[in-house]
């Protein structure tokens, strides 16, 4: 007896041969032929509307993750960075540990203006307070106190954030003090700056401060003061995540943000900018860059 099998099969394998058969009994010949494969997937291509125009003199705009550059102006260019350079101090300060430690204030340490948080010679605070209030209100009579404490003098600290500068890859950078008051042979560039910005962010420590939106600074005789963070843009949109503002009359508005929508996240350096600018353009390119819809 024969085994009837051979159509059977080519009819359950029809997407994968092509085969012939006689069906026993009647001479007729079937041919099977496999159906044709499915077209490829068309590509999907993302389509990222027009950058924003920018008034800013230099601006990068980073991913982070990857380094990649998704847009610049004369990111280069040597220029005055102002208070976004405190983003070093702060990491200077951080790898020098225990902030809990005790730190008193010099007369030499409020010498400096304009932006001062109003401390006086003998007070004492401890490191974290101050670091917080440095980054949030970007205060540059505490980024002396911590300096000059942290090393023994403001010279030896800077010293230590030109080679951390060096260490994080930032080769077009040059720095004379720890918060970014106007200096001969002081400057940076907006790619050394996001360089700084995407280390500094890896810090949870500045991470939290820089995106705190206010704290309570306590002084040793017990008074307080509500201190608000000086980055406009993290009221203006809940994507940003915060960083550092700066600004001098030579070097403008400066501002360095960190927006994330889900998981993406991107770095935007804003420098040599004015008010109100530096906060709608810092806006308008970190929603460009995480494919927000403007409202």
């Amino acid at each position: 007896m024969k085994p009837v099998f051979p159509l059977t099969l080519c009819v359950l394998f029809l997407p994968l041969l092509s085969c012939e058969t006689s069906s026993p009994g009647d001479g007729q010949t079937f041919k099977v032929t496999p159906a044709a494969p499915a077209p490829p997937e068309p590509e999907q291509t993302l389509v990222k509307t027009a950058p924003p125009s920018v008034h800013a003199e230099a601006y990068v705009v980073i991913n982070p993750r990857t380094g990649e550059i998704l847009l610049e102006k004369n990111g280069n260019q040597r220029r005055a960075v102002a208070s976004t350079q405190k983003l070093l101090t702060a990491l200077v300060l951080l790898e020098g540990g225990n902030l809990e430690r005790t730190v008193t204030v010099s007369a030499s340490d409020t010498y400096v203006e304009p932006t001062k948080m109003g401390i006086s010679a003998g007070e004492r605070y401890r490191k974290r307070d101050l670091l917080e209030a440095m980054i949030v209100r970007s205060s540059n009579d505490i980024a002396k106190c911590l300096a000059r404490n942290e090393s023994g003098s403001e010279a030896a600290f800077v010293q230590q954030m030109n080679a951390k500068a060096r260490q994080l890859g930032m080769n077009n950078s040059r720095f004379v003090n720890p918060h970014g008051l106007t200096a001969a042979g002081q400057y940076s560039t907006a790619h050394d700056i996001a360089t700084l910005a995407t280390h500094a962010y890896n810090n949870s420590t500045i991470r939290r401060f820089s995106g705190t939106r206010e704290i309570v600074f306590s002084f040793p005789d017990g008074r307080q003061k509500v201190i608000y963070n000086t980055n406009k843009v993290l009221r203006m949109t809940p994507y940003c995540q915060g960083m550092k503002t700066g600004y001098t009359v030579p070097a403008g508005r400066c501002l360095v943000s960190v927006g994330q929508k889900g998981i993406q996240r991107v770095i935007c350096v804003v420098l040599g900018s004015q008010v109100p600018d530096i906060w709608e353009d810092s806006r308008a390119l970190l929603h460009w860059a995480l494919d927000v819809e403007e409202i």
